[in-house]
């Protein structure tokens, strides 16, 4: 998020810099990786229709960068009819016009023969879901800010950011310091993952809901009788099983005969202390069981062949903070003006495939103090005061 924001800024001409307090496409937070998932399919029609703008905004990314991230696989969600998070999927796709298809039993088993479905399951395909490429992602938008004139330093821990510094023009700035020096700012903005609850009460006082989990990515052996059976090539997407738990996977893609499938769950976390280890016992007690069950042998499920630790930044509601730092006690008392400091955090396990959108809308809000197309009010950190479950929803 904070790569995306920093080429946004950049491309408008104003100066700017990134830090990371870890190596540049580290392996300790979110966005690392092979692959994400990417779709329009949600019950929440506000993503639906900021998935549009995001597609777009890759689209033009990848156009500059000469090179591609995204693959497009085409995407299935499925469930029980009776699952309302499933049917407000559809309500969405239909209210933002969304090509869609509703496929019966005997369609699913004619196009994904390998896939096994109870007879009754809702399913629903989009053409336009598929993978990003994680880490390369995030270094293409690195290179795109860079291209533009931003200033880019990792290992460099923030360990303070100050309010009130004068800026050479006399108006009032941002001092940020970190374990490779010092710079003033007219903005900042705090986009640090599972990092940013820590530097944000350090700032301010203010307690953002956010809860690390730490969460476990598999790949899974494809059969070697019918190697291709899950491949895009053959028309395999990526998935979204709408049970209990909620299982998701990619095709044969980015590891060949590979298959990545793992659960929308964690335990949680201190960001500062947890082991990368992936918790290969969670992983064969959830996901094999459900492999056995609907991948008609196509898959060894017994155990995955590769797994590696992620990390999901939970809010209570899983929506984003996209907002300016509110007002405290801390913060009126050191005369912060609330368009100076920024959070886009809280990104709970689903963010990735929004990240040019929300840098677009971090820089506007930097910058400008206002976005649109977007609607913030869904994302701001004051929906926390007046219901600590945060955006009342009618479904799981």
């Amino acid at each position: 998020m904070g790569s995306c924001a920093a080429y946004q800024i950049a491309k408008r001409g104003k100066t700017v810099l990134l830090v990371e307090q870890f190596d540049f496409l580290h392996r300790r937070g979110s966005s690392h990786g092979e692959s994400r998932t990417i779709r329009v399919t949600y019950p929440e029609d506000y993503y639906t229709r900021m998935m549009k703008e995001a597609y777009k905004l890759w689209e033009e990314a990848e156009s500059e960068a000469g090179y591609m991230v995204y693959q497009r696989t085409g995407h299935l969600d499925f469930g029980s009819p009776y699952n309302q998070s499933l049917l407000a999927v559809i309500s969405s796709l239909q209210k933002e016009g969304v090509p869609h298809q509703i496929l019966s039993h005997k369609e699913v088993a004619i196009r994904f023969p390998t896939l096994r479905l109870p007879e009754d399951s809702l399913v629903i395909y989009t053409s336009q879901g598929g993978i990003l490429r994680a880490s390369k992602a995030v270094a293409m938008f690195q290179a795109l800010a860079a291209k533009h004139g931003a200033v880019l330093r990792d290992r460099a821990k923030v360990l303070r950011v100050s309010p009130h510094w004068r800026l050479p023009d006399g108006s009032d700035g941002i001092l940020v310091g970190t374990g490779r020096g010092s710079a003033l700012g007219k903005a900042c903005i705090l986009a640090a993952g599972a990092w940013t609850p820590q530097l944000v009460r350090d700032i301010s006082g203010v307690e953002l809901p956010i809860k690390a989990l730490h969460t476990s990515i598999a790949y899974w052996a494809v059969n070697k009788i019918n190697p291709d059976a899950l491949s895009p090539t053959r028309g395999f997407p990526s998935f979204a099983d709408y049970g209990e738990p909620y299982i998701y996977g990619t095709p044969s893609i980015e590891y060949p005969g590979l298959v990545k499938v793992a659960v929308h769950s964690g335990v949680l976390c201190d960001p500062n202390r947890r082991s990368v280890s992936p918790d290969m016992e969670a992983l064969k007690g959830v996901v094999s069981p459900w492999l056995a069950s609907h991948f008609k042998g196509s898959v060894k499920w017994e155990a995955p062949i590769m797994a590696e630790g992620c990390m999901y930044s939970m809010t209570p509601d899983q929506d984003f903070i996209l907002d300016h730092l509110p007002y405290s006690s801390k913060t009126e008392m050191l005369g912060i003006c609330k368009s100076q400091i920024l959070v886009a955090a809280g990104f709970s396990g689903h963010g990735f495939k929004m990240g040019p959108l929300v840098g677009r809308v971090m820089a506007d809000l930097a910058l400008t103090g206002v976005s649109q197309g977007v609607p913030l009010e869904m994302f701001s950190i004051q929906r926390f005061t007046k219901d600590a479950g945060g955006n009342h929803k009618l479904y799981e």
